[in-house]
């Protein structure tokens, strides 16, 4: 019976000293690392029960190494990135930001009622292919006429809605359609752009984090103009890829709000069970009043609606 508990124990605590291990080296580690550290907060259940089991089987290493995981894994549970600090300058203007992935067009409907009782100001809106885009502009594209868009079918389709106009519409390179603008609200221009890299499936984690470094170098360029990068990021505050992301200067506005661990995928089991991989990610310039998650019908990913204030730090 101790033999038993002890190859257990050593079973769960290795297994999760090697998600562990990644994150504590800042790497994201090859399959199935990445996948697991998306829910990097779960693993404290295994590395408990492994904990429990090197007490029932009397194995005193076995102790000393469970504590060890679970004090590793609750300092990591602890928000990433810049979370305090006031933007310089007098507020110019408020903005409406809100992120929803419709799964392959399916939740257009419910996302189309969301906005009329919402009301956003820019919309992201990733998996919309040209039939999703076309039913939103029959239900909204009088209050949004502004677009950037990625023709393109099934999931790599997506769009980028606006009351405000937008110059130099364009689409940064990837697997699927992340298309991005300049608006001009209120006279100040605002840099937007939609994120949709690919999920690290096996087979795919080096594309994953190309695209992610896609949206970094995207980020960096231009630490000036007030920046907003939304959408769905196929990853959490615990992958070292978008810990980089964020590592430009980018804020995460679930974090300023205090909601940095509310889940947004899968929908069918948040927000009890899930991770947070939707994402409304601002600039300095920005302060965030309040985050919402938004339960849509035909998608298993939860919308983010963010309420922004743009700050003028050249006055």
């Amino acid at each position: 019976m101790r033999t038993a508990a002890v190859w257990c124990s050593g079973l769960l605590l290795a297994g999760v000293s090697a998600v562990v291990g990644c994150r504590t080296a800042d790497v994201d580690g090859v399959t199935p690392v990445p996948q697991l550290l998306a829910f990097l907060p779960w693993l404290l259940v295994p590395a408990g029960a492994g904990l429990l089991l090197a007490l029932l089987g009397r194995w005193w290493a076995g102790v000393v190494w469970g504590v060890a995981a679970l004090g590793l894994l609750a300092w990591f549970i602890e928000p990433y990135g810049t979370g305090g600090g006031h933007p310089d300058g007098p507020p110019v203007a408020t903005l409406r930001v809100l992120t929803a992935n419709v799964a392959f067009g399916n939740g257009t409907d419910e996302l189309a009622d969301a906005v009329r009782r919402h009301r956003p100001d820019v919309l992201f809106v990733p998996e919309c292919d040209p039939a999703c885009q076309t039913l939103l502009r029959q239900r909204v594209g009088e209050t949004y006429p502004h677009r950037s868009a990625a023709h393109r079918t099934g999931s790599a389709g997506s769009v980028l809605l606006s009351r405000h106009p937008l110059r130099n519409t364009s689409v940064l390179p990837g697997t699927m359609g992340m298309p991005g603008a300049v608006a001009d609200v209120r006279g100040h221009a605002v840099r937007l752009q939609l994120a949709h890299p690919m999920p690290p499936l096996p087979g795919q984690v080096g594309v994953w984090r190309r695209e992610l470094d896609a949206l970094r170098d995207h980020a960096a360029a231009d630490h000036e103009t007030p920046t907003v990068v939304a959408g769905d990021f196929n990853a959490s505050q615990d992958h070292a890829a978008f810990r980089r992301v964020l590592d430009t200067g980018l804020r995460d506005a679930a974090r300023l709000t205090g909601a940095d661990r509310t889940p947004t995928w899968p929908a069918r089991t948040a927000p009890t069970l899930g991770v947070q991989i939707d994402h409304v990610l601002v600039s300095r310039h920005f302060a965030a009043q309040e985050t919402r998650f938004l339960d849509l019908t035909g998608t298993d990913h939860r919308a983010v609606l963010v309420e922004l204030t743009l700050h003028d730090d050249e006055v």
